[in-house]
This record gives structure tokens, C-alpha cells and sequence, in this order.
């Protein structure tokens, strides 16, 4: 049986992963900042130690995109250098680390959807942070390490568009979403299932990076509109263009992820996201969260 950690548990992710745990033959320490600080690398190196540890996920992330713009120096120390902390001990140690990434690392640009090789340059702060942790895990190299990029994250859990909506369409009569921001949506469960799905079949080759969303294609806009549809909420949603509707961070105007190389790799089925959005949206009272 492995031991696998998993840090920021209180995140989506982590969350979603302690939901789902106990469908799978591993034994899991869940932890966040009260009790494994990843600022410290001899506190990681202590707790790998202790526990046997074989495989580290880190769901760890300073996430807050637009609060980045003026917090640089905490989501660096949370994206960046605790990554590198614990890169560092899964190298000594020689335990296997999955690391969440983003599709921020990419500036949007693109006209085809981003593979895992495509140029890498981040519009904002936090998508720099992002990048320099996955830099360093890259150079650092712990063997049989995984780097999985995802995008529009959403769960029952924290802040996200889904929650944003159904809250902000319940309480108006109308409302603007931009409709020139292209991705996908990701059910953080899917995310969870797939993320424990390739642990036992991670090798000892180098670290590698792959993307992992749903499958499909939307805007913001669409994406909100079938989340009004499906939660059957009344509001005359509007698509506008990013410029009018600007934030401190410059987000990505396309970011679809290819995902035909982890598809290739672990054998995945990857269910369309709209697919996933009516599951979830009728199997959770969001109210509840």
C-alpha cells in the first residue's frame, strides 16, 4: 500500500481527493498549513520521514489570480519556493511528487489547442509563479514526477465561476460574462480520480508535464449559461468582451488544453465538461457549501 501525501487539503482539490480517498487502496495523510507548513523544508523532510511517505500531490497553491498583482511575494513563496522545498525532498527521499499546475503558464495566444512542449509565457503574476514551480521541479527532477496543468477549476469548495454564478444570476436579473476568454471547465473530480488514477502508474523516468481538463470547448459566457440552464435560475445572461470588464490580471484569451498525450499515457476517459457540470450541479446543493 503506498503512503501518499497530500497537501493543501483544504483547497478544491485536496478536498475533492479526501472525498474520493476511500475508493482507493492507498493510505493518505491529508494536510494544510496548520499542520505541514511547506515554507519549511526540514518540517517536510520530518513528516516524509516519519510517514513513510511514497508519493507527494501538492494541491497547495496560492490561487487568488488578481489579488497576485500586488501579494508577489506570497504567491512566489507559495507557488515557487515551497514547491521547490518540496521537489527537494522528494529527491532525497526518493519519493514521487504530482504537481498541480495551470493553463496561466500560457499567454493565449494560441489558435490550436496548447500541448505540453507549446512555448510557455505567462500574462500575470500568479501564472509567472506557477511557472517558476514547475521550472523548478523540472530542474530539480525528482524521478517519476508528474507536472498536471488544469484550468477553470470548479467544486462544491471555495471560490469558483460555478458557485460565483449561481449566486450572482440568483440575486439578478441580468448579467454580463465574457465571451472571448476560450478553455475548458474541470470538475475537480475528475481532476481527483485522474490525479490518483496514474500514481501507480508513474515510472522512473524524468519528470514530465501533462494537461489534464474536460473535454470540450467554452467561453466564459457559455460556460455560465449552462450553468443557468442546468440549475434552472431565470437571468438574461450577456456576453460582453474582456476590455469591458478588466481585472488587475491579464488572463489568457485562449487556453484550451491538449490532452492527447495523458490520454496515450494512463489509457484516461475524460468526460465531456458539460457532461460533468449536470452531474454536479444535480448531485450537490451548492447552498450547502
Amino acid at each position: 500500500m503506498l503512503n501518499i501525501l497530500v497537501t493543501g487539503s483544504n483547497g478544491q482539490l485536496g478536498r475533492t481527493i479526501e472525498d474520493i480517498h476511500d475508493q482507493y487502496d492507498y493510505k493518505f495523510y491529508f494536510t494544510d498549513k496548520a499542520n505541514l507548513d511547506i515554507s519549511d523544508k526540514v518540517k517536510i523532510e520530518n513528516f516524509v520521514k516519519q510517514n513513510n511517505i511514497d508519493v507527494i500531490v501538492n494541491c497547495a497553491a496560492y490561487t487568488a489570480v488578481d489579488k497576485a498583482e500586488e501579494e508577489k511575494e506570497l504567491a512566489d513563496q507559495v507557488n515557487h519556493i515551497a514547491v521547490e522545498n518540496i521537489a527537494k525532498v522528494c529527491k532525497e527521499f526518493g519519493v514521487k511528487l504530482v504537481h498541480i499546475s495551470t493553463d496561466y503558464v500560457f499567454d493565449g495566444r494560441n489558435y490550436k489547442p496548447y500541448t505540453e512542449s507549446d512555448k510557455v509565457v505567462p500574462n500575470s503574476v500568479y501564472g509567472k509563479s506557477k511557472l517558476d514551480g514547475e521550472l523548478v521541479i523540472q530542474k530539480i527532477n525528482p524521478k517519476g514526477s508528474v507536472i498536471l496543468r488544469t484550468s477553470w477549476m470548479y467544486s462544491p469548495y471555495g471560490k469558483n465561476f460555478v458557485k460565483t454564478i449561481i449566486k450572482l444570476a440568483g440575486n439578478k436579473a441580468k448579467l454580463d460574462v465574457v465571451f472571448d476568454q476560450i478553455g475548458t471547465p474541470t470538475y475537480a473530480t475528475d481532476l481527483a480520480k485522474a490525479v490518483l488514477e496514474v500514481i501507480p502508474e508513474l515510472g522512473e523516468d524524468d519528470v514530465q508535464v501533462y494537461h489534464y481538463s474536460n473535454e470540450g470547448v467554452a467561453s466564459w459566457y457559455d460556460f455560465a449559461l449552462s450553468i443557468a440552464r442546468i440549475s434552472n435560475i431565470e437571468c438574461k445572461i450577456s456576453p460582453i468582451e474582456t476590455k469591458d470588464y478588466p481585472t488587475p490580471a491579464k488572463r489568457p484569451y485562449f487556453s484550451l488544453l491538449n490532452k492527447a498525450k495523458i490520454k496515450n499515457r494512463f489509457d484516461l476517459e475524460i468526460p465531456h465538461w458539460e457532461e460533468s457540470l449536470e452531474y454536479f450541479l444535480k448531485n450537490f446543493n451548492i447552498k450547502d457549501y
